[in-house]
């Protein structure tokens, strides 16, 4: 992998498919658009290739028959892993852009094996997986480095981090004595990180954007985050893999998992993002991410792109209001109130 001439190169980040042995009806048309559209360089699906076992699918032929896990055959799981895969993979490998995957929790649930998941993975000639951790519990993290635009040596690069199954001090390990020679690099992995939620802050229940969690709300903190939230994720945390990262030049990291969020915040120098997803027997939200590597300032710049009625446009994330007068700020309070309540049930359904 290589910068272009002008010192740019672009990720897409595609997640949580979460396809069974019947392809969803729009999911090909789906990521040729998003390849059409965003015209990457390198590909990232963060997990969820697979549904493991789950009742209610009405987006193929097979309704209400959803999942790869065949209880007690674990040949007929393999076989029909192997077509959900094929589905999601081919209009991958038909462009011809390169592509890695970070492991999602369905991918485990599958009871597909690691060993397994990497002969299919090396079975795509596009597919740059591999499994350079050597950990005791076989995860798939590995490292790939982007080279110069003028020369042999790397300039920036992309971590796969397999936290489909928690991740682990080996992992963290592994990941902190790897020597990338302290290039700028980004950071892909299935589910967000607990400092994830230090781009939110406590609320009160009628403010704009709020996020009902028990007796408290918390909603996006607009200084240091924009877009589109559905799930919360306390502030406070600081974990060691999120210390780890600053130490290693970590200067992006973007999830999926989630589904219906999807938005983007700065912590403490580190660029974090929530990308929708497209399962699409789940309600939307649905859509992918664009990461731009800048190779002459060792910066990113991304935008997410949203899918509806069948084409992509940029995510525009409108700040929180501002009231001229205390009469329509309380206006304003009493509607928000029953939105974000709505909004709460609503969310609670969707799953």
């Amino acid at each position: 992998l290589r910068f272009g001439s002008d010192g740019k190169f672009t990720v897409l980040q595609i997640t949580d498919p979460q396809e069974d042995a019947y392809i969803a009806h729009g999911l090909v048309e789906f990521i040729e658009k998003a390849i059409e559209q965003t015209k990457p360089d390198f590909i990232v699906v963060t997990g969820d290739i697979v549904e493991d076992s789950r009742a209610g699918d009405i987006s193929d032929d097979k309704v209400f028959q959803e999942g790869v896990t065949v209880d007690g055959d674990y040949a007929a799981t393999l076989e029909n892993a192997k077509k959900a895969v094929a589905d999601v993979f081919a209009p991958i490998e038909a462009s011809g852009i390169p592509y890695a995957i970070s492991q999602g929790n369905n991918d485990y649930n599958s009871d597909v094996t690691n060993e397994d998941w990497l002969k299919i993975y090396a079975s795509y000639p596009n597919n740059m997986t591999v499994d350079m951790s050597d950990d005791a519990e076989g995860k798939i993290d590995c490292y790939i480095p982007i080279l110069s635009s003028d020369s042999d040596e790397p300039a920036f690069g992309l971590w796969m981090l397999d936290n489909g199954k928690s991740f682990t001090s080996e992992q963290l390990a592994w990941f902190s004595a790897y020597d990338n020679g302290n290039v700028p690099s980004v950071v892909f992995e299935h589910s967000p990180v607990d400092d994830i939620g230090n781009l939110y802050e406590e609320c009160n229940v009628w403010d704009e954007g709020a996020l009902i969690d028990g007796t408290k709300a918390y909603r996006l903190n607009g200084e240091i985050a924009h877009g589109h939230a559905e799930g919360i994720v306390k502030p406070g945390a600081t974990t060691s893999e999120f210390e780890t990262w600053k130490s290693k030049n970590v200067v992006g990291a973007f999830f999926g998992h989630w589904h219906t969020s999807g938005y983007t915040g700065e912590w403490q120098g580190v660029t974090l993002g929530m990308t929708y997803g497209c399962q699409f027997s789940k309600a939307g939200p649905y859509g992918v991410r664009t990461i731009v590597l800048d190779e002459n300032t060792g910066t990113i710049e991304t935008e997410l792109y949203v899918y509806e009625n069948g084409e992509f446009s940029v995510q525009v994330d409108e700040p929180y209001a501002v009231y001229d007068n205390a009469f329509d700020e309380a206006v304003a309070k009493v509607i928000n109130f029953f939105k974000n309540l709505f909004n709460a049930l609503t969310y609670l359904l969707k799953f």
